[in-house]
């Protein structure tokens, strides 16, 4: 009798998994809206300009968001206002593949070139001010990179932090004046190594978060590169955002094989509790790169050409009185 039981109680719940639907938005659903083609839609760029893969976005302090992009059909950095509309353009000749851009506290325009293993900064005009790297050359000492991804600021202003990267497999830390001061990391799955350093963010304390995004984790480290925690329960990585009241934002996936798949699309924003690594919420969307403004607009910047701009809202009902599925979830 309690074999038949024990079967019985298998087979209900084997037949419950297999009517399972949609997964539930990890910490709850992030109540958002979306403008898709944000700076194309409505159009104001130049005549024949378009975006080609957008690799990553950010915003100033004044509201002009930066696009940085592969496209041949416009420069490679487009500004616009906070509304979409076309400010200005540069960067042409400047970069091999465009990969990573953040804007510091100076409103002082940092770009990470993985094609040409290059750090640059720029005013927010497009004048270079400071080249770290060396053009077209990789190593792993302290004047080279090797296909660099991303670069974050230490709350001080006083130092910066690049992934190095694709090819090699470290953290960089520079004084702000583009001084080296060390780095840390090697090829490996133990803690401190790495597969893939795809991002770094630094937190109010001067914690040093990193996306190993091959090994599915995000590693964090004090300013100095030792070792403190690593979270493995949020997936691929592609980027982090921790904003000046430190939350933690990243654009992820499942894991480094759907990612690479389906060519980061079946992405999720994820806020994330900064102290516990705790999934406060989550919302489907493509992405690479992240940003999140003081106003919690959220922009990302999609490898299928798109900046996504997304601001907080939700719909109160559907297209019309007898759609089949009301927000309110009443029958």
């Amino acid at each position: 009798m309690k074999v038949a039981m024990l079967t019985l109680a298998m087979v209900a719940a084997l037949a419950l998994a297999a009517e399972q639907g949609w997964y539930p938005h990890e910490g709850g659903l992030l109540k958002y809206r979306v403008q898709i083609r944000f700076g194309e839609e409505p159009d104001t760029m130049p005549d024949g300009w378009k975006f080609g893969r957008v690799s990553a976005v950010a915003a100033d302090a004044s509201g002009e968001v930066y696009v940085f992009h592969r496209g041949k059909k416009a420069e490679p950095v487009v500004v616009f206002d906070g509304k979409g509309k076309y400010v200005r353009g540069w960067g042409k000749g400047l970069f091999g593949n465009p990969h990573g851009l953040r804007i510091d506290r100076g409103g002082n325009v940092w770009a990470v070139d993985n094609g040409d293993h290059l750090v640059m900064k720029f005013s927010r005009e497009g004048k270079l001010l400071l080249t770290l790297g060396v053009r077209g050359k990789n190593a792993a000492d302290d004047k080279h990179f090797y296909r660099p991804t991303d670069i974050a600021f230490s709350p001080d202003q006083k130092h910066f932090y690049v992934s190095d990267g694709y090819g090699n497999a470290r953290v960089v830390k520079f004084t702000y004046d583009g001084k080296y001061v060390k780095a840390w990391g090697k090829h490996g799955t133990a803690p401190g190594e790495f597969n893939t350093v795809h991002s770094v963010a630094v937190d109010s304390k001067g914690l040093v978060y990193v996306s190993d995004r091959e090994n599915n984790r995000i590693q964090i480290f004090d300013s100095e590169g030792k070792f403190l925690k690593q979270w493995t329960h949020l997936g691929a990585t592609q980027n982090i955002f921790i904003t000046g009241d430190d939350e933690a934002w990243v654009i992820t996936h499942r894991n480094n094989i759907e990612n690479i798949t389906y060519d980061t699309l079946a992405g999720r924003i994820m806020k994330v509790d900064l102290g516990t690594g705790r999934i406060v919420g989550a919302m489907e969307s493509p992405g690479h790169w992240i940003h999140v403004t003081p106003e919690k607009l959220i922009f990302i910047g999609s490898l299928t050409g798109n900046v996504f701009r997304w601001y907080p809202g939700w719909l109160d009902r559907g297209l019309g009185a007898d759609e089949g599925l009301r927000p309110s979830n009443q029958p």
